[in-house]
C-alpha cells in the first residue's frame, strides 16, 4: 500500500508541475502563488476545524493535532523555507522549459544527502558518491543542452532561481526530518497532518502581505494577471501528492529511502508533459540528462541499504 501511495504521489507531483507551468504562462507570478496557497489552505481548513471543535476525526489519518506557540514556531519557519523555495521556483519555471526545470529539481535528494553530510555528520559510501557524481555530470550535460536554446547556466538568473529553489527544497526536506523525528531521537516529534495543514495557512498570510505590499501597488506596470483554471489544479494536485507522501510514511512498513526516490520520479511525468503539451525542444539530449539523474537516484538508494 505504501509503495502504491508513493507512486501516486510522484504522478500527482508531475501533473502539479505541468499545471504550474501552464498557469504561469504570460501571467503574474505573485497573485498565482497567493491563490495557490489560499486554495491549499481552504483544502485543509475543514480538517483543522473538525479536529479542534469535534471528535469526528479522532483516530483517523485526517486528524490535526493541536499545540501552542512552542509548536507553531517550528511550522512558521517551515512555511518561510517552503515559500522562499516556491517564489524562486515559480519565477524560474515561468521563464524556463519544463524539460530543464524538472531534471534540476530531481537533484534535490543529492542536495539533501550533501546537507546530511555537512550538518548531521553522515558519511557517504561508494554507491552514494557515485550517485552524487552522476547528478553533477547530468547537471553539466543539462547546461550544454540549455545552450542550444539560448540558456547560459553560468549567467542566466532564472537558472540560479531554480537551483536556489531546489536547494531550499532540500533544506526543507532536512528540516522535515528534524520536525518529524521523535523527541527521543533529537527531533521535535510533530504531527504530520498538523505540519501540512498549518504551514499552508501561514504561507497564505505571508503571500497576502506580499500581494498587497509588493505586487498590487505596481500591478499596472507589470505582467497582468489573468485567471486560469490550472491555478486550482495546482493546489489540488500538490495537496493530494503531499498527503499521499505523508500518509505513505506513516505506515509502519514504509521505507523512506524508497518513498523519496519514487517521489522524485515525478520528473518523468513533467518531462513527458513538457514534450507532449508544451512542445519543448532538444528532447533527446535532455532525455539522456534525465536518465543520468534517475540512475544517480538508484545509486543513492542502493547506497542507503
Amino acid at each position: 500500500m505504501w509503495l502504491i501511495l508513493a507512486f501516486l504521489s510522484a504522478a500527482f507531483l508531475g501533473i502539479y508541475d505541468s499545471l504550474k507551468k501552464k498557469a504561469l504562462k504570460d501571467n503574474a507570478v505573485i497573485p498565482i502563488l497567493f491563490l495557490n496557497t489560499l486554495f491549499s489552505s481552504l483544502i485543509f481548513l475543514p480538517f483543522i476545524l473538525l479536529s479542534g471543535m469535534t471528535d469526528m476525526l479522532d483516530g483517523s489519518i485526517f486528524h490535526v493535532a493541536s499545540g501552542g506557540w512552542e509548536v507553531h514556531k517550528f511550522i512558521v519557519l517551515k512555511a518561510l523555507i517552503v515559500l522562499s523555495s516556491w517564489i524562486l521556483g515559480y519565477f524560474g519555471m515561468k521563464h524556463l522549459p519544463l524539460t530543464i526545470v524538472g531534471p534540476i529539481n530531481a537533484t534535490r535528494p543529492v542536495m539533501v544527502l550533501v546537507g546530511a553530510l555537512l550538518f548531521f555528520g553522515e558519511r557517504l559510501n561508494v554507491w552514494q558518491w557515485v550517485g552524487v557524481s552522476l547528478a553533477v555530470i547530468s547537471f553539466l550535460l543539462l547546461s550544454r543542452s540549455g545552450k542550444k536554446e539560448g540558456i547560459d547556466f553560468k549567467h542566466d538568473h532564472w537558472i540560479y532561481m531554480i537551483v536556489g529553489a531546489a536547494a531550499l527544497g532540500a533544506v526543507s526536506g532536512l528540516y522535515d526530518k528534524y520536525l518529524m523525528a521523535p523527541a527521543g531521537q533529537g527531533g521535535v516529534g510533530l504531527d504530520r497532518m498538523m505540519v501540512q495543514s498549518w504551514y499552508n495557512i501561514y504561507q497564505c498570510f505571508m503571500m497576502l502581505v506580499m500581494l498587497l505590499l509588493l505586487w498590487w501597488p505596481k500591478h499596472n506596470q507589470t505582467t497582468p494577471f489573468h485567471w486560469d483554471w490550472a491555478i486550482i489544479g495546482v493546489s489540488v494536485f500538490l495537496s493530494t501528492a503531499d498527503f499521499m507522501y505523508f500518509y505513505s510514511l506513516s505506515l509502519p512498513e514504509a521505507m523512506i529511502s524508497i518513498v523519496s526516490m519514487v517521489r522524485r520520479g515525478s520528473v518523468i511525468v513533467s518531462f513527458l508533459c513538457g514534450a507532449m503539451f508544451f512542445r519543448e525542444k532538444n528532447l533527446k539530449a535532455k532525455a539522456v540528462d534525465l536518465a543520468l539523474v534517475l540512475l544517480g537516484m538508484i545509486f543513492l538508494y542502493i547506497g542507503s541499504h
